[in-house]
């Protein structure tokens, strides 16, 4: 049975331990807060009054349960102060050859049942156990930040730890009111390893000018629905950090994609640290200013439809999903719309789900009746190409298979008036395939929206290495128009979202086939550590183990990268039939759904 701790102690009062120190209080714990300095402790003091009188002032907390919180804080530069606790967590730089020296130290003032914890996000916990005449007894809890706010602690046990030991921080973390995954012992445990080669990954593709740092975020943000863009992210955690966590888990996996990109150590040598010093990948107002202001690297202003071809008449090939919701949003954004689909059937099958799908927002209050006629009045269904020879634009909205696409767009480029673009709404096939077939390269574009067409924002404009720019230009304009985001890049397997998404859903498909954690504390981790809107086996779930293994099949096959290679597990649940939601059975059980 667990014991229930009463006093504890944290060492390193930084935003991490000021953190820390306040959840244990607010816990009713007794805390010990040591800082080295005088300067460095009233700093950490103020870090939590200031954290507890926000929560005050938003009435999150009465003040007198502030007063009784920081009462229980008890601040000293004395380390022999923590001779008197049960448990003790070190809040330190990232820097091993510091943390050792702190736990020998501590193995000297401390009790020998007392519990010494590391909030390390990646060094070696095991390491830091060896230097202390208790490696049982030493444990990782590390917290996420703002510790206050984030619900997740990994519990980090080495092959030495006392099965007691991490019964009592798992009940530790109960009381604090936090969600803990216990795990063994690797280099950046489950979030920092599945989010640093994700990171790593975004800084490589800003820095070989694939797309811009503000296309970049947006596609993550807008696409995946994540809290921050993987470059925004990196100066809110500081690129020093994210250096020092990268080559820790380089050392140990020897995996390509943990090495840190070059641009990160000159970023690092020249102090353009983030957020922190005012200048990372993005420039600050000030230092700690988290408000981002003009410089060099901000894109002009650009009038996309100034350089735009005359947009009226929009085409639209294909019937699913996809297609239905691409007619939706471009009748609803004002322009004329010919569909076609295969057969009379599959026309008809369109014109249904269209007008149930505007029928039932107008029900929810979502668009006026009178919009919801003047839209459906301007589709026009059709059963032949040879009815889009008028249209200004085409969009390519048949399956994801590269021949059928192929022999489209060598029909559409006969077809199609001289002048109008030809769109594919490919999410990974090479759009230059397209363009060469089509033999008109420099009216062909990618368009690639992201499903469901009418809700989401983002839609990818692709460039090929022949699209004529004011091609690129006319598929930016028509997204203004329709109100999406529109976020520029290049002919590459995945465009920006794929290309960053699905190799982190690689890794974690990884992790769990080396049995270092479940799905369930993986999708845990990322969910309530990263701010994750979907942990990555319920996305996986979702989209389709079949369409990822596609996916990353194309990743592999451009870049040859060996950590690009499909997990097995996932080529050997597609085998099964385990696809996931639409199969009933993905990585988890759907059937009774």
């Amino acid at each position: 049975m667990a014991r229930e701790l009463t006093e504890v102690g944290v060492v390193g009062l930084g935003t991490m331990g000021a953190g820390i120190a306040e959840v244990l209080a607010r816990a009713g714990l007794s805390v010990t807060a040591v800082e080295v300095t005088d300067e460095a402790l009233q700093r950490g003091r103020a870090h939590v009054e200031q954290s507890t009188g926000k929560a005050v002032a938003r009435g999150k907390l009465e003040p007198a349960a502030r007063d009784a919180i920081l009462s229980r804080i008890r601040f000293t530069t004395a380390m022999e102060d923590l001779a008197v606790a049960e448990l003790v967590v070190e809040a330190i730089p990232e820097r091993m050859e510091l943390k050792a020296q702190l736990f020998a130290r501590l193995d000297g003032i401390c009790p020998p049942d007392t519990i010494l914890a590391t909030n390390t996000s990646s060094l070696s916990v095991t390491e830091l156990s060896v230097t202390t005449g208790r490696p049982g007894k030493v444990i990782g809890m590390h917290f996420f930040n703002p510790a206050p706010v984030m619900k997740l602690v990994e519990v980090v046990r080495t092959v030495v730890t006392e099965p007691s030991v991490v019964e009592d921080v798992e009940a530790l973390a109960a009381r604090l009111g936090k969600i803990d995954v216990t795990i063994g012992d690797k280099a950046g445990f489950i979030a920092n390893a599945l989010l640093f080669g994700y990171l790593n990954h975004a800084v490589e593709m800003f820095e070989n000018r694939y797309a811009s740092r503000e296309d970049i975020d947006a596609a993550m943000r807008l696409g995946c629905g994540l809290p921050m863009g993987p470059l925004a992210l990196m100066d809110l955690i500081g690129i020093d950090t994210a250096y020092e966590i990268l080559v820790t888990m380089y050392q140990q996996s020897r995996n390509r994609l943990h090495a840190p990109s070059p641009v990160i150590k000159q970023m690092m040598t020249a102090g353009l640290l983030g957020r922190k010093t005012g200048r990372g990948f993005y420039t600050y107002a000030g230092r700690d200013s988290a408000e981002v202001v003009p410089d060099a690297q901000t894109p002009p202003a650009r009038d996309a439809a100034a350089e735009a071809r005359p947009l009226r008449r929009i085409g639209v090939v294909g019937s699913g999903t996809m297609a239905t919701g691409i007619i939706e949003v471009v009748a609803k954004g004002g322009y004329d719309v010919t569909f076609v689909a295969r057969t009379p059937d599959k026309v008809e099958a369109v014109q249904a789900a269209l007008t149930r799908a505007l029928d039932k927002q107008v029900v929810r209050g979502r668009l006026e009746q009178a919009d919801r006629d003047a839209a459906l009045a301007r589709v026009t269904g059709s059963a032949r190409l040879d009815d889009l020879a008028d249209a200004d634009l085409v969009i390519e909205a048949v399956v994801e298979h590269l021949a059928t696409k192929q022999a489209l767009f060598a029909a559409l480029g006969e077809i199609a008036k001289p002048g109008a673009v030809l769109a594919t709404t490919t999410s990974s096939l090479p759009v230059i395939e397209c363009a060469k077939a089509s033999e008109r390269p420099g009216d062909v574009v990618g368009l690639h929206f992201f499903n469901p067409a009418p809700v989401m924002e983002l839609v990818e404009v692709v460039s090929t290495i022949a699209t004529a720019p004011d091609a690129a230009a006319t598929a930016r304009a028509l997204c203004a128009q329709l109100g999406k985001h529109a976020v520029s890049c290049t002919d590459r397997a995945g465009f920006i979202v794929n290309a960053l998404l699905f190799p982190y859903l690689n890794d974690a498909v990884k992790m769990l086939e080396a049995h270092y954690a479940t799905a369930d504390d993986i999708d845990a981790a990322m969910k309530v550590g990263c701010g994750y809107p979907m942990g990555p086996f319920e996305l996986l779930d979702v989209v389709g183990l079949d369409v990822a293994l596609a996916i990353e099949r194309e990743l592999y096959t451009e870049f040859r990268e060996p950590g690009f290679a499909p997990a097995p597990l996932l080529e050997h649940l597609v085998t099964a039939g385990y696809l996931g939601r639409k199969a009933g059975r993905g990585f988890r059980d759907h059937s009774g759904r």
